[in-house]
């Protein structure tokens, strides 16, 4: 599966941007799907994910009741709107998927999107 990560922008703290993953070649439904992110100077961490087997959702602590991740088989594409925007939320943002890994998105995801960038700041 190919993936292409859109969304990315400026933003002042507080506030929300909507990331978009659009993915061709094989249907998402049948993938876990997620979102990683990697800071300056900072190792990359799963931020969210959509298992596969069942369609449950997983977030990292750090974004917990500010992130949603959501997927639109229709479109083949999946979503992360972000809310509540912090600047430490600002990272290269990528979206990954895989059709036998589990969530969180981590080095083992074999498909990768080539980021979108987020900076949040005022």
């Amino acid at each position: 599966v190919q993936l292409q990560a859109s969304g990315g922008g400026l933003v002042q703290p507080g506030g929300s941007l909507t990331l978009s993953c659009a993915a061709s070649g094989s249907t998402l439904d049948t993938y876990s799907i997620g979102w990683a992110r990697q800071a300056p100077g900072k190792e990359r961490e799963g931020v969210s994910c959509i298992r596969s087997r069942d369609s449950g959702k997983q977030y990292a602590d750090s974004v917990k009741g500010r992130f949603t991740i959501s997927r639109d088989n229709a479109k083949n594409t999946v979503y992360l709107q972000m809310n509540s925007l912090k600047p430490e939320d600002t990272a290269v943002y990528y979206c990954a998927a895989d059709p036998w890994a589990t969530c969180p998105v981590e080095d083992d995801f074999g498909s990768w999107g080539q980021g979108t960038l987020v900076t949040v700041s005022s």
